[in-house]
Protein backbone atom coordinates (compact mmCIF):
# COMPACT_ATOMS: atom_id res chain seq x y z
CA UNK A 1 0.00 0.00 0.00
CA UNK A 2 1.95 2.97 -1.10
CA UNK A 3 1.22 6.60 -2.42
CA UNK A 4 2.73 9.58 -3.84
CA UNK A 5 0.96 12.26 -2.29
CA UNK A 6 1.49 14.82 0.05
CA UNK A 7 0.22 12.62 3.37
CA UNK A 8 0.10 14.00 7.28
CA UNK A 9 -0.05 11.70 9.42
CA UNK A 10 -0.90 13.95 12.47
CA UNK A 11 -3.92 14.93 10.92
CA UNK A 12 -5.21 11.94 10.42
CA UNK A 13 -4.51 10.42 14.43
CA UNK A 14 -6.34 13.87 15.40
CA UNK A 15 -9.27 12.86 12.94
CA UNK A 16 -10.00 9.15 14.12
CA UNK A 17 -8.34 8.87 17.83
CA UNK A 18 -11.57 9.56 19.60
CA UNK A 19 -13.37 7.24 17.52
CA UNK A 20 -10.81 4.64 17.24
CA UNK A 21 -10.95 4.24 21.30
CA UNK A 22 -14.07 3.07 20.03
CA UNK A 23 -13.59 1.14 17.89
CA UNK A 24 -9.95 -0.48 18.12
CA UNK A 25 -10.46 -1.15 21.80
CA UNK A 26 -8.57 1.25 24.46
CA UNK A 27 -4.85 0.33 23.60
CA UNK A 28 -5.59 1.59 19.85
CA UNK A 29 -4.15 -1.46 17.88
CA UNK A 30 -4.54 -5.13 16.72
CA UNK A 31 -4.79 -8.15 18.94
CA UNK A 32 -2.86 -11.68 18.99
CA UNK A 33 -5.78 -14.54 19.98
CA UNK A 34 -4.80 -17.81 21.11
CA UNK A 35 -7.69 -19.63 20.40
CA UNK A 36 -9.97 -17.37 18.54
CA UNK A 37 -12.60 -16.90 21.14
CA UNK A 38 -11.15 -14.08 23.27
CA UNK A 39 -12.20 -10.22 23.81
CA UNK A 40 -10.82 -7.92 22.00
CA UNK A 41 -9.52 -6.13 24.87
CA UNK A 42 -8.15 -9.76 25.65
CA UNK A 43 -6.03 -10.22 22.26
CA UNK A 44 -4.77 -6.86 22.25
CA UNK A 45 -3.22 -7.18 26.06
CA UNK A 46 -2.03 -9.96 24.52
CA UNK A 47 -0.23 -8.80 22.10
CA UNK A 48 1.44 -6.23 24.46
CA UNK A 49 2.69 -9.21 26.57
CA UNK A 50 4.27 -10.93 23.88
CA UNK A 51 6.11 -7.67 23.19
CA UNK A 52 6.95 -7.08 27.16
CA UNK A 53 8.92 -10.47 26.68
CA UNK A 54 10.99 -9.74 23.19
CA UNK A 55 12.00 -6.27 25.13
CA UNK A 56 12.40 -7.96 28.31
CA UNK A 57 11.61 -5.27 30.35
CA UNK A 58 12.92 -4.76 33.85
CA UNK A 59 12.01 -2.21 37.00
CA UNK A 60 13.93 0.83 36.92
CA UNK A 61 14.51 1.10 32.51
CA UNK A 62 13.81 3.98 30.12
CA UNK A 63 11.41 3.24 27.31
CA UNK A 64 10.98 5.30 24.20
CA UNK A 65 7.66 4.40 23.08
CA UNK A 66 7.40 5.62 19.52
CA UNK A 67 4.05 6.29 18.35
CA UNK A 68 2.58 6.18 21.58
CA UNK A 69 -1.21 6.70 20.02
CA UNK A 70 -3.56 7.22 23.10
CA UNK A 71 -0.97 6.18 25.76
CA UNK A 72 -2.56 3.35 26.94
CA UNK A 73 0.57 0.88 26.07
CA UNK A 74 2.83 3.64 27.69
CA UNK A 75 0.46 3.69 31.02
CA UNK A 76 0.42 0.09 30.90
CA UNK A 77 3.73 -0.21 31.13
CA UNK A 78 4.75 2.14 33.51
CA UNK A 79 2.19 0.74 36.20
CA UNK A 80 2.99 -3.05 35.64
CA UNK A 81 6.49 -3.24 35.12
CA UNK A 82 7.91 -0.57 36.57
CA UNK A 83 9.67 1.18 33.81
CA UNK A 84 9.79 4.75 33.23
CA UNK A 85 8.06 5.99 29.69
CA UNK A 86 8.53 8.92 27.40
CA UNK A 87 6.02 8.06 24.57
CA UNK A 88 6.39 10.73 21.23
CA UNK A 89 3.56 11.00 18.60
CA UNK A 90 3.63 13.59 16.06
CA UNK A 91 -0.41 13.99 16.90
CA UNK A 92 -1.10 16.70 19.14
CA UNK A 93 -4.52 15.56 19.66
CA UNK A 94 -2.47 11.87 20.92
CA UNK A 95 -0.45 13.68 22.93
CA UNK A 96 -3.27 15.55 24.91
CA UNK A 97 -5.35 12.07 25.09
CA UNK A 98 -2.35 10.36 26.74
CA UNK A 99 -1.59 13.02 29.43
CA UNK A 100 -5.04 12.70 30.18
CA UNK A 101 -5.24 9.18 30.71
CA UNK A 102 -2.03 9.53 32.61
CA UNK A 103 -3.82 12.17 34.57
CA UNK A 104 -7.14 10.03 35.55
CA UNK A 105 -5.60 6.73 35.97
CA UNK A 106 -2.73 8.18 38.44
CA UNK A 107 -0.23 6.91 36.82
CA UNK A 108 3.43 8.30 37.51
CA UNK A 109 6.57 7.70 35.43
CA UNK A 110 4.92 8.55 32.32
CA UNK A 111 5.60 11.35 29.88
CA UNK A 112 3.95 12.43 26.45
CA UNK A 113 5.36 14.65 23.96
CA UNK A 114 5.16 15.92 20.19
CA UNK A 115 8.05 14.50 18.25
CA UNK A 116 8.44 12.62 14.81
CA UNK A 117 10.13 9.45 15.34
CA UNK A 118 12.51 9.58 12.38
CA UNK A 119 14.53 12.37 14.09
CA UNK A 120 13.34 12.36 17.82
CA UNK A 121 16.12 15.19 18.93
CA UNK A 122 16.61 13.14 21.48
CA UNK A 123 20.46 12.73 23.07
CA UNK A 124 22.61 9.63 21.92
CA UNK A 125 22.28 6.63 24.12
CA UNK A 126 19.27 7.71 26.60
CA UNK A 127 17.24 5.05 26.64
CA UNK A 128 17.27 1.28 27.50
CA UNK A 129 14.17 0.13 25.29
CA UNK A 130 12.48 1.16 22.40
CA UNK A 131 8.88 0.20 21.64
CA UNK A 132 7.10 0.46 18.06
CA UNK A 133 4.04 -0.72 17.94
CA UNK A 134 1.95 0.05 14.74
CA UNK A 135 3.49 3.30 14.20
CA UNK A 136 5.99 2.24 11.30
CA UNK A 137 3.80 1.65 8.45
CA UNK A 138 3.28 5.58 8.34
CA UNK A 139 6.29 6.44 7.88
CA UNK A 140 8.03 6.65 4.77
CA UNK A 141 11.83 6.61 5.79
CA UNK A 142 11.69 3.79 7.37
CA UNK A 143 15.17 3.63 7.69
CA UNK A 144 15.37 6.92 9.91
CA UNK A 145 13.34 5.03 12.63
CA UNK A 146 15.47 2.37 12.89
CA UNK A 147 18.64 4.39 13.15
CA UNK A 148 17.36 6.99 14.95
CA UNK A 149 15.85 3.73 17.62
CA UNK A 150 19.45 2.48 17.33
CA UNK A 151 21.02 6.02 18.16
CA UNK A 152 18.92 6.67 21.39
CA UNK A 153 19.24 3.11 22.71
CA UNK A 154 22.16 2.26 25.59
CA UNK A 155 24.60 0.07 25.19
CA UNK A 156 23.10 -3.16 25.57
CA UNK A 157 19.41 -1.96 25.10
CA UNK A 158 16.89 -3.44 22.51
CA UNK A 159 14.48 -2.45 20.31
CA UNK A 160 10.89 -4.29 19.97
CA UNK A 161 8.56 -3.85 16.94
CA UNK A 162 5.37 -4.99 15.72
CA UNK A 163 3.53 -4.09 12.77
CA UNK A 164 1.24 -5.19 9.44
CA UNK A 165 3.81 -6.53 7.29
CA UNK A 166 3.73 -7.56 2.77
CA UNK A 167 3.98 -11.33 2.86
CA UNK A 168 4.22 -11.28 -1.30
CA UNK A 169 5.26 -8.89 -3.83
CA UNK A 170 1.98 -6.92 -5.13
CA UNK A 171 2.30 -6.37 -9.21
CA UNK A 172 1.54 -3.42 -10.65
CA UNK A 173 -1.36 -4.18 -12.69
CA UNK A 174 -2.80 -6.06 -9.59
CA UNK A 175 -2.10 -2.83 -7.99
CA UNK A 176 -4.42 -0.84 -10.75
CA UNK A 177 -6.95 -3.71 -10.59
CA UNK A 178 -7.38 -3.28 -7.11
CA UNK A 179 -6.98 0.85 -6.27
CA UNK A 180 -10.14 1.34 -5.32
CA UNK A 181 -9.21 -1.16 -2.36
CA UNK A 182 -5.77 0.27 -1.41
CA UNK A 183 -7.61 4.59 -1.59
CA UNK A 184 -10.22 2.75 0.90
CA UNK A 185 -7.43 1.13 3.32
CA UNK A 186 -5.88 4.88 2.82
CA UNK A 187 -9.02 6.91 3.60
CA UNK A 188 -9.39 4.34 6.81
CA UNK A 189 -6.14 3.61 8.02
CA UNK A 190 -3.65 6.93 6.58
CA UNK A 191 -1.14 6.50 3.66
CA UNK A 192 0.86 3.56 4.94
CA UNK A 193 3.57 1.45 2.99
CA UNK A 194 3.66 -1.96 4.11
CA UNK A 195 7.20 -4.34 4.13
CA UNK A 196 8.65 -7.86 4.52
CA UNK A 197 9.60 -8.54 8.32
CA UNK A 198 13.20 -9.45 6.62
CA UNK A 199 13.27 -6.24 5.10
CA UNK A 200 13.17 -4.51 8.78
CA UNK A 201 15.37 -6.92 10.17
CA UNK A 202 18.08 -6.00 7.28
CA UNK A 203 17.43 -2.15 8.41
CA UNK A 204 18.13 -3.10 12.19
CA UNK A 205 21.11 -5.01 10.65
CA UNK A 206 22.74 -1.98 8.97
CA UNK A 207 22.11 -0.18 12.20
CA UNK A 208 24.49 -2.23 14.00
CA UNK A 209 21.55 -3.77 15.74
CA UNK A 210 21.82 -7.82 16.33
CA UNK A 211 18.17 -9.48 15.47
CA UNK A 212 17.20 -12.07 17.80
CA UNK A 213 13.56 -12.61 17.26
CA UNK A 214 11.35 -12.28 14.08
CA UNK A 215 8.06 -13.86 14.48
CA UNK A 216 4.63 -14.07 11.72
CA UNK A 217 1.67 -13.42 13.76
CA UNK A 218 -0.48 -13.43 10.74
CA UNK A 219 -2.91 -16.19 11.87
CA UNK A 220 -3.06 -15.11 15.33
CA UNK A 221 -3.97 -11.62 14.57
CA UNK A 222 -7.07 -12.47 11.83
CA UNK A 223 -9.54 -12.33 14.41
CA UNK A 224 -8.95 -8.58 14.94
CA UNK A 225 -11.62 -7.65 12.19
CA UNK A 226 -14.53 -9.35 13.17
CA UNK A 227 -13.97 -7.70 16.30
CA UNK A 228 -13.39 -4.42 15.35
CA UNK A 229 -16.63 -5.29 12.73
CA UNK A 230 -18.86 -5.90 16.10
CA UNK A 231 -17.46 -2.78 17.36
CA UNK A 232 -18.51 -0.33 14.15
CA UNK A 233 -22.11 -2.19 14.73
CA UNK A 234 -22.04 -1.66 18.37
CA UNK A 235 -21.01 2.04 18.51
CA UNK A 236 -21.92 3.28 14.80
CA UNK A 237 -24.01 6.07 15.98
CA UNK A 238 -21.59 7.63 18.64
CA UNK A 239 -18.34 6.55 16.31
CA UNK A 240 -20.15 8.50 13.49
CA UNK A 241 -20.47 11.92 15.58
CA UNK A 242 -16.71 11.40 16.38
CA UNK A 243 -15.83 10.57 13.32
CA UNK A 244 -18.01 11.07 10.34
CA UNK A 245 -20.31 8.84 8.68
CA UNK A 246 -18.18 8.68 5.64
CA UNK A 247 -15.56 7.41 7.91
CA UNK A 248 -17.05 5.04 9.66
CA UNK A 249 -17.95 3.75 6.22
CA UNK A 250 -14.19 3.49 4.98
CA UNK A 251 -13.22 1.99 8.25
CA UNK A 252 -16.25 -0.76 7.75
CA UNK A 253 -15.43 -1.34 4.13
CA UNK A 254 -11.32 -1.52 5.29
CA UNK A 255 -12.02 -4.38 7.92
CA UNK A 256 -12.71 -6.63 4.64
CA UNK A 257 -10.31 -5.65 2.61
CA UNK A 258 -7.83 -6.46 5.12
CA UNK A 259 -9.58 -10.18 6.13
CA UNK A 260 -8.99 -10.77 2.65
CA UNK A 261 -5.80 -9.92 2.10
CA UNK A 262 -4.45 -11.83 5.48
CA UNK A 263 -6.53 -14.65 4.28
CA UNK A 264 -5.11 -14.89 1.06
CA UNK A 265 -1.09 -14.36 2.05
CA UNK A 266 -0.78 -10.46 0.71
CA UNK A 267 -0.66 -8.88 4.33
CA UNK A 268 0.23 -10.08 7.45
CA UNK A 269 1.50 -9.03 11.09
CA UNK A 270 5.18 -9.43 12.52
CA UNK A 271 7.10 -8.56 15.53
CA UNK A 272 11.01 -8.08 15.34
CA UNK A 273 13.53 -7.25 18.24
CA UNK A 274 17.30 -6.60 18.44
CA UNK A 275 19.92 -5.97 20.20
CA UNK A 276 22.73 -2.98 20.87
CA UNK A 277 26.11 -4.44 21.49
CA UNK A 278 27.09 -3.69 25.25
Amino acid sequence: MTTTESYDPASHYDRVTAGWALLLGSELHYGVFDDGQERLDVATHRLTELMVEAAALEPGLRVLDVGCGSGAPACDLARTYGVSVVGITTSQVGVATARDRASREGVTGVSFEQRDGTDNGFPDASFDRVWVLEASHLMPDRRALVEESARVLRPGGRLVLCDIIRRREIPFLEVRQRREEFATLRAAHGAARMDPLEQYAALCEDAGLVVDRTVDLTDRTLPTFDRWLANVHQHRARVEELMGADNVAAFERSCHILDAFWRDGTLGYGLLSAAKAA
